[in-house]
């Protein structure tokens, strides 16, 4: 073989073995660590919310725990993806955590995220150690429609037209209107709607009506490990129906707040911390 063959050779595999060292997987969020610990919680947040919703929990909690806190691709101003789906982000994260060699994290997920949560544990039985949902449902829709069931290829399309439609000013309105009913303290209302601001609209709208066509009440029979749902204290009010969406969830315990709205880990931040606290705590 000539020289300047093999040489040739050479070049073209270490330029392949840079190619395939250097491709990182793209995951539908952006993540980021802190804290020590072995054991991991794994930190999910809300509909058109940052990762920076669960500061006040990652402070309490990094001392003793290794906490990687997402925030979905598209929303609070990270880059969104050509085509997001409820689906491909519970798949993203549980190869997040099968990648990454994460053993048994805590799953902790706020409102959309609590059901990505909930889906997680469902169709990955094995992969979580606990999960704690923060005022999600396993169905949203079937609160006022109890017989709702998904439809297969659900049509977003006019949801992201009337969503895209809008100008800042009046989505900005609009989420200044939905905002106080989700939010008791006036704190951090502003913050919340600037988070929406900040999101990619058309993730907005699809997002908004693919988590609305989500039915976790089937599939949460396949759950296996412990469950700690906290509810915002309205919900006491619907408690039967509440809990007949959870009826096929083994091994849970269900609390419902003392005041406040959706975001409770402002609303009533005392008795949150105590019972994630208490829960996490517990062999």
């Amino acid at each position: 073989m000539k020289k300047s063959t093999f040489l040739l050779i050479i070049i073209l595999f270490f330029l392949a073995v840079c190619n395939i060292f250097g491709q990182q997987t793209a995951y539908p969020f952006e993540v980021k660590k802190t804290g020590k610990g072995k054991q991991a919680l794994f930190f999910i947040p809300g509909f058109a919310s940052s990762g920076d919703v669960w500061n006040e929990t990652t402070a309490k909690f990094e001392k003793d725990f290794a906490c990687y806190t997402l925030t979905m691709a598209g929303f609070a101003g990270t880059k969104p993806q050509v085509d997001a789906s409820f689906k491909d982000w519970e798949n993203g994260i549980a190869a997040y955590i099968k990648d990454h060699k994460i053993e048994k994290p805590i799953l902790i997920g706020h409102s959309m995220g609590g059901g990505l949560t909930l889906a997680i544990a469902a169709d990955y039985p094995e992969l979580a150690d606990k999960i704690i949902i923060i005022d999600a449902l396993p169905c949203l829709a079937a609160m006022s429609d109890p017989s709702f069931t998904s439809k297969e290829n659900n049509d977003c399309s006019s949801t992201i037209t009337q969503l895209t439609a809008m100008n800042d000013e009046q989505f900005r309105k609009m989420q200044a209107l939905a905002i106080p009913r989700l939010l008791a303290d006036t704190s951090m209302q502003e913050t919340v709607v600037n988070w929406s601001m900040k999101s990619d609209r058309k993730t907005f709208a699809k997002m908004y009506c693919d988590f609305y066509n989500t039915d976790l009440r089937e599939k949460i029979k396949n759950i296996q490990c412990p469950s700690l749902i906290l509810l915002e204290s309205f919900f006491i009010n619907l408690k039967p129906a509440i809990e007949s969406q959870y009826k096929n969830l083994k091994n849970i315990n269900m609390q419902y707040a003392s005041k406040g709205l959706h975001f409770i880990m402002y609303d009533d931040k005392d008795w949150y911390f105590n019972q994630l606290t208490h829960f996490l705590s517990a062999k």
